[in-house]
Order: C-alpha cells, then structure tokens, then sequence
C-alpha cells in the first residue's frame, strides 16, 4: 500500500447527508469513532458557501491530525488548504490537476469501468476509488456495479490504495476489505446515523478484523 495513503475509514460528508445537523459536529463525532481521512462533496452550494465550509472542517480536522479531501473542485480545495482532492471519471482530469495544483498532497480518481485502468490518467492518482462496490441512492449516474468479484479483479490489475464506495456498512465492511479494497468509504452508514460515533466505531472494527 502506498505509504502516503494510510486511510481505513473515510468519510464523504455533505451538509445534506448530516440531514439537518452540524456537520462539523457530526464529522468530529465520525472521527472520535475511527474516521481518518474526510472528503467534503458539495454539489449544491456556491463556490463561497463550499469554500467557508470547508474551512471550518479543515479547523477541526486539524485538532485530530485528519486530513481533508475536496470532491471536484480545484479552487475550493486550494482557498481552504485542504490535504487533496477526489474527482470521477467525468471531472476534471488528474493530469489536469496536477497543473492546475502543483502542491496537491493526495489525488483520488474514481475507477467506473475497466478500461480506466489502461488509462494515462491513472499515474496521477494517489489511490483509487471502487465506485460503486454496491449500487446506492446517492448515486444515480452509475456505470458498473463492481461487487466483490470487482474489486478482486481491480486488485489483481494494480497495486494502487482502493477506496471501496457504495454502500458500504457494517454488513459488508469486512468482506470487501477480504476482497481487496484497503479502505471503505462511507455516506449515510455514518452520517445519516443516530450516533455517528458508534457507527463509525461499529465500522472501524469490522475493517480491523478483516486486515
């Protein structure tokens, strides 16, 4: 595994997925239960508002020595000093990003079909997200639903960090960690939780298991 990236955990936040509650608050609860590296995805607000969020999880993330990812966006990502940046097959080229943001930390490109694996592309990427491992809500626009035979056969073509998304939770953490993937990336399973905190530790420990 790429000694840059160390993640187990990682959590994609939004302010819609806290559904109503702080999401600092909630993101800091995610972190005391085992998270250890955070993506802030935003597809609703304005540069300003993506901007100003971000900042504020950036200041408490740092308290925790937890770095912060940005989905898909270059200026936010530079403005608020996060650690890197997560883009899908359809965003902005990595290649891109390393011109545009020469001091980017940790590059995360998202693996949709095969073929992406043969691409150029993916000598910029730091690690590689399995999206989706199981088809989600939260996801409309998905091209292959990977299944644990997928992130197998990923795992067999590259020795590149997989971040398994989609899905994801207590009931299948650890057979995907079995399968390949180095780290589980979670939307509602911890944001849309009662208690953010058990459930990212309910998660932790699944993962933990399965190494």
């Amino acid at each position: 595994m790429d000694n840059k990236f160390l993640s187990r955990l990682y959590l994609v936040v939004s302010r819609e997925a806290c559904r109503g509650r702080d999401i600092v608050t909630v993101t800091e609860q995610a972190i005391m239960g085992g998270v250890d590296m955070v993506q802030l995805r935003e597809k609703n607000l304005s540069v300003q508002e993506f901007t100003e969020t971000a900042i504020q999880l950036k200041n408490m993330l740092d308290r925790h020595n937890v770095p912060l990812i940005i989905n898909d966006n270059v200026s936010v990502a530079k403005a608020s000093g996060a650690y890197g940046i997560h883009v899908g097959n359809s965003d902005i080229p990595p290649s891109q990003i390393k011109i545009q943001w020469a001091d980017c930390d940790m590059l995360g490109y998202s693996i949709e079909y095969l073929e992406q694996l043969t691409n150029a592309e993916i000598a910029f990427a730091d690690y590689l997200g399995v999206s989706p491992v199981f088809s989600t809500a939260t996801k409309t626009d998905t091209v292959t639903e990977w299944g644990l035979e997928g992130i197998t056969q990923i795992r067999k073509l590259t020795d590149k960090p997989l971040v398994a998304i989609g899905n994801m939770n207590e009931s299948n953490a650890f057979d995907v960690i079995k399968a390949g993937a180095d780290c589980i990336a979670v939307v509602s399973a911890i944001c849309g939780a009662k208690d953010p905190l058990k459930s990212a530790e309910v998660l932790r420990n699944q993962i933990e298991k399965a190494l």
